[in-house]
C-alpha cells in the first residue's frame, strides 16, 4: 500500500506563498486514481481544497482556494504538488494528502498523510 507523506508547511505573512509537497512511500501513485488535498483549521471540519487524477492531470478546486492555489504532479518523483499563493490568514490549518483509488479522494478508505501545518499571519 501507499503511505503519503507531506511537507513544506510553515508560518508565512499574508500575501505570502508556500509550496506543499505529497510524496509517495510504498506503493506508487500510479497504482491510483487521484490524490486530494484537505485541511482541517482548529474547531472546524476537515475540508477539500483540490484535486488531481494521477494519470490525466485532471485538476479540481475549492472555490475557496480557485485562482490562488495550483496543484500539479511530477510522474517521475512520484509527488503531488500545491502552490499556494496570496494566502490568507483563514488558510491556516493542518494540510493532508490523500492517495484514492476514486477519482474523488475524501473517503474513508484513502490513504492519509500525517499532515503538515500551515500558519498565515496578518
Amino acid at each position: 500500500q501507499v503511505q503519503p507523506v507531506e511537507s513544506g508547511g510553515g508560518l508565512v505573512q499574508a500575501g505570502g506563498s508556500l509550496r506543499l509537497s505529497c510524496a509517495a512511500s510504498g506503493r506508487t501513485f500510479s497504482n491510483y486514481a487521484a490524490v486530494g488535498w484537505f485541511r482541517q483549521a482548529p474547531g472546524k471540519e476537515r475540508e477539500f481544497v483540490a484535486r488531481i487524477t494521477w494519470s490525466g492531470g485532471v485538476t479540481y478546486y475549492a472555490d475557496s482556494v480557485k485562482g490562488r492555489f495550483t496543484i500539479s504532479r511530477v510522474n517521475a518523483k512520484n509527488t503531488v504538488y500545491l502552490e499556494m499563493n496570496n494566502l490568507k490568514p483563514e488558510d491556516t490549518a493542518v494540510y493532508y494528502c490523500a492517495v484514492s483509488r476514486y477519482s474523488r479522494p475524501g473517503n474513508d478508505d484513502d490513504y492519509w498523510g500525517q499532515g503538515t501545518q500551515v500558519t498565515v499571519s496578518s
